[in-house]
């Protein structure tokens, strides 16, 4: 056996018996001895490999798979440009606290700097957004290799995992390879290549940390970000405070929940009585949140597991590992809240009643999941509009760590894939284009169970809704913000055999979104970006009304 072979065997089985159960690789030469190494593992039913011809697609399933199993998942990629690729879904993992292992395969230290083929500078890449690099040395036949890829494996993954720092995140291993690439006949290696009798080489156990305590007494609320958990829920029953959940803040139920936060925040008098905010999570949605943690009357509280924690106002007055609640409020100040969010809904529900709309199809998309099923929203409109959907218990899944569009259709997929129900996806045009080669998956490649409904107003919606939006500066609006593109989308889905699907009515999209979701499918709904902005406004005037 050769050394690069004896190598990826190596690290693909410490893989395995550190928790890896999906595996992403891309085609490429030098890193073929890793490619193989994780085919074999699949034939073997030891894993499941996903081989995807895009890099920047194969690290957004990678994302997709890890949101919807929790499990590390390491992505292959060949040396040069092909590592570059990945950086957009390696910062998504960083900020999102995703474990991604990045194995880059690398020519030999000797080539590098000597005008080689396809070699560059690999070293730290990623800069500071991995929690580890480690640049193995290039694999030589002598005794002790084994028990040193073995422990930098389980090193990774613990890093990876945040199993000690409570701070997950993605890793790289730069994998130096040289020639023979693929399995040749030779002596036997020096040494054993199996590892421990049970389980990985390195066990890496977590460090415990103790809760803070919070008593009632100021009119608090809960805020619930991106991948809050249900501590938040449990915290706001506890005290019998509001919770203003996002969508995928894995806390959006219960009877705390206030599910027109974010108007109420603009339009009721409530919101000038907030003394305390409890912050669970990352939250990114709302301009009416940033400003109430931004406000100096009121006192901040983060939560946070991990070394890091939110507070881009800097008002943060304590930051703790875990709380529990001492006692609730009982001063009514929850069911104020409640009267709000109920008196708000069928203001709501008239003002989106008259047409299709990114909110109508939003709540329409969120019924039709259902409790077994799964939402995958991106980022821009349709994650705001979901979040003004009445609140339905469904698992919602978005990529808010840097809340890019990049992947998105990818990152669906792949949490298709590691979901055991029907799985949706609430996409935008944009981010339907930007990543349309999600939809190419080969013949031999596992094919999720995804509905994609693409919300298409011919641009960038989001703007109209902003700043840019506003009629004083509509000189450069459409070209430079709107960005209109006219693609067919039907063209474009019928390139890569995807079954579409236009409509054009409620009642047309009631009905394909109706059918049980088997394969992978595409809805387009076509709205007008010129009602963004005087639906916003009007949503807001219907609430100061009440």
């Amino acid at each position: 056996m050769n050394p690069s072979t004896a190598f990826a065997t190596v690290v693909v089985d410490e893989l395995i018996r550190c928790g890896v159960r999906e595996a992403v690789v891309c085609p490429g030469s030098r890193s073929a001895p890793l490619a193989l190494a994780f085919a074999a593992a699949d034939r073997d039913g030891r894993l499941r490999l996903h081989v995807r011809i895009d890099e920047r697609t194969a690290g957004f399933l990678a994302i997709g798979l890890m949101r919807g199993s929790g499990l590390p998942v390491p992505v292959v990629t060949t040396s040069g440009t092909a590592v570059a690729n990945l950086h957009p879904a390696v910062l998504e993992a960083s900020h999102s606290g995703l474990p991604l292992i990045v194995l880059s395969a690398d020519r030999p230290p000797a080539l590098r700097g000597s005008g080689a083929n396809q070699t560059t500078d690999q070293i730290k890449v990623f800069g500071s957004a991995v929690r580890l690099f480690h640049e193995m040395g290039t694999p030589v036949r002598e005794a002790g290799q084994v028990a040193y890829w073995r422990s930098q494996v389980a090193r990774a993954v613990a890093n990876a995992t945040g199993a000690r720092s409570a701070d997950p995140g993605p890793v790289q291993l730069n994998c130096p390879l040289s020639e023979p690439l693929v399995p040749t006949d030779g002596p036997e290696w020096p040494e054993p290549l199996h590892g421990r009798s049970t389980g990985p080489w390195t066990a890496v156990h977590a460090a415990s940390a103790q809760p803070a305590g919070v008593s009632p007494g100021p009119r608090t609320v809960v805020v619930a970000g991106d991948g809050a958990s249900q501590a938040a829920r449990l915290a706001a029953e506890a005290g019998r405070w509001p919770l203003f959940a996002e969508p995928s803040s894995r806390a959006r139920t219960g009877p705390a929940v206030v599910s027109a936060y974010r108007l109420l925040l603009q339009a009721s008098p409530l919101a000038s009585e907030i003394e305390r905010v409890l912050v669970f999570g990352h939250p990114t949605l709302s301009r009416p949140i940033a400003k109430l943690l931004a406000r100096p009357d009121v006192e901040l509280i983060v939560v946070a597991p991990t070394g890091l924690w939110p507070d881009p106002a800097r008002r943060a007055a304590s930051v703790v590992s875990g709380l529990t609640v001492t006692g609730p409020d009982t001063t009514g100040w929850l069911q104020r809240w409640q009267d709000a969010d109920q008196a708000a809904r069928p203001e709501i529900d008239k003002v989106l009643a008259d047409r299709l709309s990114g909110p109508r199809v939003a709540a329409l998309v969120g019924a039709a999941v259902g409790a077994d099923g799964m939402l995958v929203v991106a980022s821009s409109n349709p994650v705001r509009d979901l979040d003004l959907a009445p609140v339905v218990p469904i698992r919602t899944i978005a990529n808010r760590g840097l809340a890019g569009i990049d992947g998105t259709i990818s990152t669906a997929v792949g949490a298709a894939l590691a979901n055991a129900g029907p799985t949706y996806a609430l996409i935008g045009d944009l981010a339907f284009l930007h990543d349309s080669t999600g939809l190419v998956i080969g013949p031999d490649e596992a094919r999720p169970d995804l509905r994609i409904v693409v919300v298409n107003d011919n641009g960038g919606g989001i703007f109209s809704t902003l700043e840019q939006g506003d009629p004083d500066h509509a000189t450069h609006f459409e070209r430079v913000f709107g960005t209109p593109h006219n693609v067919d989308l039907g063209a474009l889905c019928a390139a890569s055999g995807t079954p579409y699907t236009l409509v054009e009515t409620v009642e047309e999209l009631q009905a394909a979104l109706a059918p049980t979701v088997a394969g992978l499918d595409v809805v387009e709904v076509r709205v007008s970006r010129d009602g963004h902005r005087p639906i916003g406004a009007a949503l807001v005037a219907a609430l100061r009304q009440l």
